[in-house]
């Protein structure tokens, strides 16, 4: 069961379990989900499942552990003459820190040691090399855990709530279990926090028509856009990406284009079927996409692109760096010497650093990675260093910002630099890229298009008709979303002939004009590998 967006999980065991979930007593429902969520963790992960297994026994340890001490504490006040509270709350401070410490350090010391020991290990006997010395370092192979990097945050974001007494530690370890492992979301997101999702997964609410109706509704979309849209397209981006020295930079932009189009297909598709399947046992996780090519700015696009990861930064990385007592006295003394606005851009551009050097090496250990990180870091810091005189700029415009041709320059401006951001991510590694955007630039032409070699990529007339009306299918979806227009009630308010016709169209365009069978390759989901 490699993938959501396939046969084996849709038609046989998704059913399985809404039927074993819905013939069951309400207390037994979250026994059923977390049975099916590590069946479904063994099926794609076979023995490595002992990892998730390790997270959630060392987590449910932690949090209780940091909730005893949260009342020891409590206790120690309560009983503490006023004039020693303080000394109190030092020393209980420092002992959850180091409760704190520990448990992170199992959770995310893992993830460090699986993913990016091999990254950190060869790049110092590179460097160890390069200076001329006789030491060798040895380059660990390890065997990293689907969805290892998403479960991992879950659970630090767990241990962090608990610390901050924003939430009691839970002793239920089944419902902690369902938590971290709930078989929908274990793969690739979304990133849950506790308060959002474990009760209503623990509660056991009965099947409803429309939660299922709903929630095949979002599935059959997701799969149109993963199955129609981005597998076909993988065919011509991996023929451009592994032997982009052969092709010219026009052909490396439409390469570029596509990946970009193939990621957010792939993704927010996967995203469908994942929240779609949640759905459909009455849980609401939380949406990951929020129409980001609509962005007008760059840092517009991550608030609406991978929303949960861009909001985890945010909260346990961002805001504590920011508010730490360094930074916030750097902010006063920039703010002093460089005013209002560049004073705390300036000072809050450490954390803003760490938060998108962080983000590049989350999704994979590779130097492209973090020169896509930085990238967006730049691009974000630029934007604010100069947001002054853009002000100024803009509200000479006729109409301002808020005109219509300004917003679409400023639509299209993001699109294109999210794709320049893109093609080094994608790029097999970041010499990769930048030969890649070096000939987009210096050597881009059209003859690919004119002369018809574009045709020998991997993609015939037909398969670039079928991605370009099915992207204008979720264009349109997309806008009437962006304007709020509520499409699926108002789908399930038609007449039973209507909304079932446009059921069975749906459906047939999958199976008519999805890439698979002969010639196809199943691609695995991208997101998973992160």
């Amino acid at each position: 069961m490699a993938s959501y967006c396939s046969l084996l999980y849709a038609g046989v065991f998704l059913p399985i379990v809404l039927l074993a979930y819905g013939v069951m007593p309400q207390r037994h429902r979250s026994k059923v989900l977390l049975a099916a969520s590590y069946v479904f963790f063994w099926s794609v992960s076979g023995k490595l499942i002992v990892f998730l297994l390790a997270s959630t026994l060392s987590l449910h340890h932690c949090g209780l552990w940091l909730g005893t001490v949260q009342d020891e504490q409590t206790a120690a006040l309560a009983a503490a003459p006023r004039e020693e509270r303080r000394a109190v709350r030092a020393r209980y401070r420092r002992q959850l820190r180091r409760v704190l410490a520990f448990a992170l350090l199992l959770h995310i010391g893992t993830l460090l040691t699986l993913k990016y020991a091999a990254f950190f290990s060869t790049n110092l006997d590179r460097a160890l090399d390069a200076l001329r010395l006789p030491v060798s370092v040895p380059v660990p192979a390890f065997v990293l855990p689907i969805g290892i990097s998403f479960y991992t945050l879950q659970a630090a974001g767990y241990l962090i709530d608990v610390y901050r007494g924003s939430m009691r530690a839970d002793r239920n370890l089944g419902r902690l279990a369902l938590f971290l492992g709930f078989f929908p979301q274990i793969m690739e997101g979304p990133i849950c926090r506790y308060d959002q999702t474990a009760h209503a997964l623990w509660e056991g609410r009965p099947l409803c028509w429309q939660n299922i109706t709903f929630g095949m509704q979002r599935i059959l979309f997701g799969f149109f856009k993963k199955i129609v849209i981005a597998d076909r397209l993988n065919i011509l981006i991996q023929n451009v990406f592994a032997e982009h020295i052969q092709y010219d930079g026009g052909v490396i932009a439409l390469a570029m284009v596509c990946y970009t189009c193939q990621l957010y297909m792939e993704f927010s598709g996967t995203m469908d079927v994942v929240i779609g399947s949640a759905e459909m046992f009455g849980v609401r996780l939380p949406e990951n996409f929020r129409q980001p090519f609509f962005a007008q700015s760059i840092q517009e696009f991550w608030m609406r692109w991978h929303i949960t990861l861009g909001a985890w930064l945010r909260d346990y990385v961002f805001y504590p760096l920011s508010l730490s007592g360094p930074l916030k006295k750097l902010t006063g003394a920039a703010r002093r010497h460089l005013g209002g606005h560049f004073g705390p851009l300036l000072a809050g551009a450490a954390a803003l650093l760490t938060v998108w050097l962080c983000n590049g090496l989350w999704h994979g250990a590779g130097w492209q990675y973090i020169f896509f990180g930085l990238y967006h870091f730049a691009l974000i810091l630029l934007a604010g260093l100069t947001a002054p005189l853009t002000q100024r700029v803009t509200a000479a415009l006729p109409g301002g910002r808020d005109a219509a041709p300004y917003r679409v320059l400023r639509i299209l401006r993001t699109g294109l630099l999210v794709c320049v951001g893109e093609l080094f991510f994608r790029a097999n590694g970041l010499r990769a890229g930048l030969s890649m955007f070096r000939r987009m630039v210096t050597d881009f032409t059209l003859q690919s298009v004119s002369d018809g070699s574009v045709l020998s990529l991997g993609m015939d007339r037909y398969d670039f008709f079928i991605v370009l009306v099915a992207v204008l299918v979720v264009l349109a979806v997309s806008v009437l979303r962006e304007r709020g227009v509520p499409l699926r009630a108002g789908l399930a308010r038609q007449h039973i002939v209507l909304r079932w016709a446009v059921y069975y169209a749906a459906i047939l365009a999958v199976v008519i004009f999805g890439a698979y069978g002969v010639g196809y390759v199943p691609v695995d989901p991208i997101y998973a590998a992160f």
